[in-house]
């Protein structure tokens, strides 16, 4: 698709408005150097963004025989953004500052089985709530909620096109959630979620070739080429997950069989410990978090079952990256999500090991493969971004009335009291 000259102004100012995020205080002059633009262009994009409040003036500094350069940094104080987390098994919310700072996070837990879409959007209504009270903020001041949720997405039309983990097929989930919460909302997937977040304030700031490998309940990677965010022609562009690993090997919810995401994902993992040890008192049957959590602090003491699973699961992942290496011959491939927080430093160990087995030499001598270092939810982080992006694309625009374009929704503020957070 052509991009307008607004698309190309709304980029600019999104990253001339990052790279202050990332650098603050910095100057006019340093920003053009960073971002390539000429500096007559980011004098006015500063100007846009100090009008809007976002930016604050916040002095000078020395320049080397010349005038003294006026310093700009982030007005933390003017906006808020919302990031959600849908995951398969929980619902976490968090409230950002306009420097992504978190003021406040509430977390649902779904239970097995409740995956109908009014159930989906009734914790997400519950926690939005809940951290828009903890903070006191305004609801003037949010400026959007970015929605990140399982599966393909089309994030025009704001519709959950196709969730294998709880077959939904073209769920107008932001209409939905529009019933409930009053702000403007974008939706995506954890898997750009992710990418952007490591792209931001992660292992990938200042690569410009980086996978990001989310490993929970569902698997996928996020794709980082030429220093910008890789979507595909579908806005699918990831489902790394869904490759078969294994010809005619386990049965997975997108109807195929031996998918990466079933040897390698929160439920593949449990399988392996159930084919290890059927007996062993780590399975927690009907819980992955306990289960992963259980496997994790086992290893720890270097009991030999779970040392056994997490090495065997390993070799699958492993082989999978391997192949990521091969294709894309990246500068980074991170493990994210929540499952690779929890093994942590021995799942590396022995993915690092299993991939210099499979991935070709020349590639791998350029890539490290490293563990997420962002500390908060790096999918909450990286959907608070698609709101920022999608109020900086909004500036001067007037809402239209009922469908609004760029993925975006807004509908009447409805009162409503959000219990506290579990």
């Amino acid at each position: 698709m052509k991009r307008t000259s607004r698309d190309i102004r709304t980029a600019n100012r999104y990253g001339v408005l990052r790279q202050i995020i990332a650098h603050s205080p910095t100057s006019r002059q340093e920003l053009a150097a960073a971002t390539g633009l000429s500096l007559a262009t980011v004098a006015t994009l500063v100007g846009e963004l100090l009008d809007l409040g976002m930016l604050t003036e916040v002095g000078f500094e020395d320049s080397a025989g010349g005038r003294p350069r006026g310093l700009v940094a982030v007005n933390t104080s003017g906006g808020a953004l919302i990031g959600v987390d849908i995951a398969e098994t929980y619902v976490r919310v968090e409230l950002f500052d306009l420097a992504l700072n978190v003021l406040a996070r509430a977390d649902e837990d779904m239970r097995p089985g409740e995956i109908r879409p009014e159930q989906v959007v009734g914790h997400v209504a519950s926690a939005v709530g809940s951290v828009v009270t903890q903070a006191g903020v305004e609801g003037a001041r949010v400026l959007g909620a970015g929605v990140s949720v399982p599966g393909q997405v089309d994030r025009v039309a704001g519709v959950a096109e196709y969730a294998p983990n709880w077959d939904w097929h073209d769920v107008p989930l932001l209409d939905l959630l529009a019933e409930h919460i009053a702000y403007p909302l974008y939706l995506d997937n954890p898997l750009r979620a992710c990418a952007v977040a490591e792209l931001w304030f992660g292992a990938a700031r200042g690569r410009g070739h980086a996978v990001v490998v989310n490993l929970g309940t569902g698997v996928g990677a996020g794709l980082v080429l030429g220093g910008g965010l890789h979507r595909g022609v579908s806005n699918s562009a990831g489902e790394w997950g869904h490759t078969t690993l294994v010809l005619d090997g386990r049965p997975c919810h997108c109807g195929n069989h031996g998918c990466v995401e079933t040897y390698v994902g929160a439920p593949g993992i449990m399988l392996n410990l159930r084919e290890s040890s059927p007996d062993s008192p780590l399975l927690h049957p009907a819980d992955q978090t306990a289960t992963i959590d259980a496997l994790a602090r086992a290893v720890t003491a270097r009991d030999p079952v779970a040392i056994e699973v997490v090495r065997y699961t390993a070799r699958y992942l492993g082989a999978a990256v391997a192949d990521l290496v091969n294709l894309l011959n990246p500068e980074v491939v991170v493990l994210s999500s929540w499952v690779a927080a929890t093994l942590g430093e021995p799942l590396l160990h022995e993915v690092r090991e299993a991939v210099a087995r499979h991935a070709l030499k020349r590639p791998l001598a350029g890539t490290e493969i490293v563990l997420s270092p962002i500390p908060t939810d790096p999918v909450c982080l990286g959907a608070a971004t698609f709101a920022l992006e999608g109020a900086l694309s909004s500036v001067g625009v007037k809402p239209a009335a009922g469908r609004v374009a760029d993925a975006r929704r807004t509908a009447p503020a409805r009162s409503r009291t959000a219990p506290p957070s579990r």
